[in-house]
């Protein structure tokens, strides 16, 4: 009896450091959000606590997967395409994973992706890599994922990402066709598209490659270098602030390039 509480308890405690991962590892600083976003992360919270009640503990005998640690180093198949900004031959890329209803995201895009555009993405030094990472416990995420991509076949992917992102508490069907209305999107085809299984693979792909790149929530980053078909370097977790990806790009900037 002993032995099965122990095991419980373990089980327990590998959930709880998912639950910190899928939370997308909340910044060490508070300072500086809005009483809106602080209700948001606590809505996220009580969305992940939920998901891991719902969860049945893994029998003792089930082998469980290791919880990978936040900035260890990736090695992963990438292939040019998707949605991207920045210069196809930088020398670093930096793909993010996101959910579009994930408060954590909205931190990042709003506080840290504009000064990482302007000092790296602009000036040529920094390819930055959109994929999609929608949560299961999120019941807007996928339907916002499938959205950005219905306004990329309109030339409107990164507007409405913007969008969406920046909405991340608002993001119903009726919210979204508002916005694509705005977006001056021709809306009749934008829901058809909406409503679709188009995307759900390409979504899938996404996740799946991601989840093969240790990413159990997010935000969730990969940023190294390409090279032989594979980008080469290390993940990062969490919306953190700019200082920390500026000191982690500086780094892998002056790092040496393996030898083909």
């Amino acid at each position: 009896m002993m032995n099965m509480m122990n095991r419980t308890w373990r089980s327990l405690g590998v959930l709880g450091v998912a639950a910190a991962l899928c939370a997308g590892a909340a910044p060490a600083h508070a300072d500086g959000i809005t009483s809106e976003q602080a209700q948001q992360i606590l809505d996220e919270l009580k969305a992940i606590r939920k998901n891991l009640e719902q969860r049945p503990i893994a029998p003792a005998a089930a082998p469980q997967a290791p919880v990978r640690p936040v900035d260890d180093k990736v090695s992963m198949p990438f292939t040019p395409g998707g949605f991207s900004v920045g210069k196809d031959d930088a020398p670093l890329v930096l793909v993010e994973y996101t959910d579009y209803q994930c408060p954590f995201c909205q931190r990042f895009h709003n506080d840290t992706y504009t000064q990482i555009k302007a000092n790296y993405i602009d000036t040529g030094k920094l390819r930055f890599v959109s994929r999609d990472f929608p949560l299961s416990f999120h019941e807007n995420a996928m339907r916002s994922a499938v959205a950005g991509r219905c306004a990329a076949e309109q030339g409107k992917y990164w507007e409405l990402r913007h969008t969406l992102i920046v909405n991340a508490s608002q993001l119903q069907q009726d919210k979204i066709m508002g916005y694509a209305q705005n977006a001056s999107l021709d809306v009749s085809k934008f829901k058809t598209c909406v409503d679709s299984d188009k995307y759900k693979a390409a979504i899938d792909k996404d996740i799946a490659e991601g989840t093969a790149a240790g990413v159990t929530g997010t935000p969730s980053f990969v940023l190294g270098r390409v090279q032989n078909g594979k980008l080469e370097g290390v993940r990062l977790v969490g919306a953190m602030p700019y200082a920390t990806f500026d000191a982690k790009i500086q780094e892998l900037m002056k790092a040496p390039t393996a030898k083909n």
